[in-house]
C-alpha cells in the first residue's frame, strides 16, 4: 500500500522519508502550495513590535518558516515573549529558528488533539487582560483562538507571513494521481488539512473525475476526518499527528 503524503512540500518530502525508515511505502502529492506573503512590510513590522507582544502564536510550522526568514540582521527572540504552537511540528520549528524552549506554550503532550483548543487549555491559565497578542498565519484562516483571547481581554493582531493556494502539479504528480483513482485499494491519502482535500475535489471537478469508491483516508483531526468522509473517502482512519502515531495507525490498517 502507497500512503500519499498531501502536505505542502517542504513538509512532504521530510514525511515520505521518515515513512519510508519505517517500512513504509510513501510518495509526495502536496495538495497546497505555499508561496511567501507579497506584504513584507507586515512582517519586519511585528518582528520590531515583537517585544511590546506578551505571546505570538504561530498556526503551523509554515507559519513559523515564513516569519523567521524575514527576521531582520541580529534580531533575537525577546526575553519576556512567549511564542505558541498548537502541535508538535510547530514546536519543531520555533526550536529550529532559535526560540528557547522555555518560551514556547504548547498543548499538552497527552492531549487528545493538538489544535487550537488543547492550546487554550494551557493559555487559560494566564490573565490576558490588556496583553499584546500577535497571530502569524497564513491568508486567513480560523479565529476561535484569537476571538477567545479577546474574550479574555487580550489585544490580539494578525500577521500574515505567507499564502496559501491550489498546487501546480508536474507530470509525476498527475502520474501519482491516475495510479491512486485507478488503483484505490492500493493507496491510503494521508490528509493534515481540509484545505488539501478542497484542492483535490476542486481538480477532479475539473477533470470531470470522480473520487473512486473504497478511497481510504487517513485524517490527523476529526474535522479533517469529517471532510474527508464528506468528500467520499471510506474508511477514514483518524491519527495523532506525530510520526509514531501515524506509524503505528498505517501499520494497523496494513495489517
Amino acid at each position: 500500500m502507497r500512503i500519499i503524503v498531501t502536505r505542502p512540500a517542504a513538509q512532504a518530502t521530510p514525511w515520505v522519508q521518515s515513512l519510508a525508515q519505517h517500512g513504509l511505502h510513501a510518495a509526495a502529492l502536496p495538495l497546497i502550495e505555499i508561496v511567501p506573503t507579497p506584504d513584507t512590510a507586515a512582517v519586519t513590522a511585528a518582528w520590531q513590535q515583537l517585544a511590546d507582544a506578551r505571546l505570538v502564536m504561530f498556526v503551523s510550522a509554515n507559519a513559523v518558516e515564513h516569519f523567521f526568514a524575514l527576521r531582520p540582521p541580529q534580531a533575537a527572540w525577546p526575553p519576556h515573549t512567549q511564542a505558541a504552537a498548537p502541535g508538535p511540528g510547530t514546536t519543531r520549528a520555533l526550536q529550529d529558528a532559535g526560540v528557547p524552549i522555555s518560551q514556547i506554550v504548547e498543548p499538552a503532550p497527552d492531549s487528545a488533539q493538538f489544535d487550537s483548543e488543547a492550546l487554550w487549555q494551557v493559555l487559560r491559565l494566564q490573565d490576558w487582560q490588556g496583553a499584546a497578542v500577535q497571530v502569524v498565519r497564513g491568508d486567513g484562516g480560523r479565529d476561535w483562538l484569537a476571538d477567545t483571547l479577546r474574550e479574555h481581554g487580550a489585544r490580539v493582531g494578525f500577521v500574515s507571513a505567507y499564502r496559501r493556494s491550489a498546487p501546480r502539479w508536474d507530470n509525476a504528480a498527475q502520474s501519482l494521481l491516475a495510479d491512486a483513482l485507478a488503483q484505490p485499494a492500493d493507496h491510503l491519502w494521508f490528509f493534515s488539512s481540509s484545505e488539501a482535500i478542497d484542492h483535490l475535489m476542486a481538480r477532479l471537478d475539473e477533470r470531470a473525475l470522480a473520487l473512486p469508491a473504497g478511497a481510504k483516508a487517513l485524517a490527523t483531526h476529526p474535522r479533517i476526518a469529517a471532510r474527508a468522509t464528506t468528500a467520499g473517502f471510506s474508511p477514514v482512519w483518524q491519527s495523532l499527528p506525530t510520526l509514531p502515531e501515524v506509524v503505528a495507525c498505517i501499520q494497523s490498517i496494513a495489517l
